[in-house]
């Protein structure tokens, strides 16, 4: 996923090399999206990776709970208020080796998300950091500083869980980040217009999808229409599914990511699902990540898959031995074909 117009992706410096960033979204709150962040951060510290995770969801700060640190005295929210430059300072050990946090505790709620420039701040000295992969737990919804970290990272990672209304979100949240990237690359004014009239789902012109949208800026500039196309092609989301109970619910990831295929025209990539199991509820309670307290649980080794996948390494051979979390669903982390219709929540339209 390449940087938007607007937020660069800058390097540490000539030759260095930055790290990888990731961002863990989710439509609403609920699906499990700092789980998911904070366990997959711990999985790639036991791979060896030098991890950075942050939680930038400063008005509902959590994911130092799950990591079992104590609140730290220096957060995010210091580099927000401009009473810290510096993002090595905020830096936080946690009971893992190779993994560090930067903290989104004591926010100013009374102006807590940040303006666009200190977001571009914010994403220039994250790159800067001493790590291999910097993860972000974004807060829900579908703020711009929310989808402006999604569509910056390398890849943008969205969490869902097999219910209608997180479906149903999930879709929004897409289809919000989605055309804010499309208005963020577009040059010419009058198409930048069109883009901001079809984030109205009822615009006269009749917009209901982006393949509408491409076709009307084709009528208008061939040039913007290319580059419309070549954004949409390196748009790629990337799904896991969470809170997974039955074989259909691991098709839920298929079905989005064909959903997106025929009423976006992007490729939206399923990681993977992780199953339902009360031990990861267990290991909220007692602050620690479920692959560090029960690395050999099934829930564990599918969170491990998923990880490995991000940095392309193979599935370890544990993970093939799993047990079926899913009424009979593979232990391949739910990236097997299978037969999929549209979800609940209905199309991107």
């Amino acid at each position: 996923m390449m940087a938007s117009a607007g937020l660069p992706s800058d390097p540490q410096a000539p030759g260095a090399r930055a790290p990888r960033l990731l961002a863990v979204g989710g439509g609403k709150g609920g699906v499990g999206k700092t789980f998911v962040t904070a366990n997959l951060a711990t999985a790639l510290a036991r791979l060896g990776k030098r991890v950075v995770v942050v939680d930038v969801d400063l008005e509902g700060a959590n994911l130092h709970t799950c990591l079992g640190v104590p609140s730290p005295q220096k957060s995010l929210a210091d580099f927000v208020s401009e009473r810290e430059e510096d993002l090595g300072k905020l830096l936080t050990d946690t009971p893992l080796p190779n993994l560090k946090l930067i903290g989104a505790t004591h926010g100013n709620l009374a102006d807590a998300q940040p303006s666009h420039l200190r977001r571009v701040r914010l994403l220039r000295g994250l790159r800067q950091l001493d790590a291999d992969v910097v993860l972000l737990d974004l807060g829900a919804g579908a703020h711009a500083s929310v989808l402006d970290y999604f569509l910056v990272s390398d890849d943008g990672i969205l969490v869902l869980q097999p219910e209608p209304t997180s479906v149903e979100n999930a879709y929004t949240f897409l289809r919000a980040a989605f055309y804010r990237r499309m208005r963020l690359a577009m040059v010419g004014h009058g198409v930048r217009q069109l883009v901001t009239l079809a984030m109205d789902q009822r615009n006269e012109r009749g917009i209901r999808t982006p393949l509408d949208l491409l076709r009307e800026i084709e009528a208008t500039d061939s040039a913007e229409a290319r580059r419309f196309v070549e954004t949409m092609r390196v748009f790629r989301p990337r799904l896991i599914v969470n809170g997974v109970r039955t074989a259909e619910d691991v098709k839920l990831g298929f079905a989005v990511s064909s959903v997106c295929k025929k009423y976006f025209g992007i490729e939206a990539e399923y990681l993977g699902y992780v199953n339902y199991d009360d031990e990861a509820r267990r290991s909220v309670s007692q602050r620690r990540p479920i692959v560090d307290l029960r690395g050999d649980a099934d829930v564990s080794i599918y969170l491990q898959r998923i990880a490995r996948k991000l940095i392309g390494l193979p599935s370890s051979a544990a993970s093939t031995t799993a047990g079926s979390a899913a009424g009979g669903a593979s232990a391949d982390g739910g990236v097997a074909s299978a037969s999929h219709s549209v979800p609940p929540g209905g199309g991107m339209r």
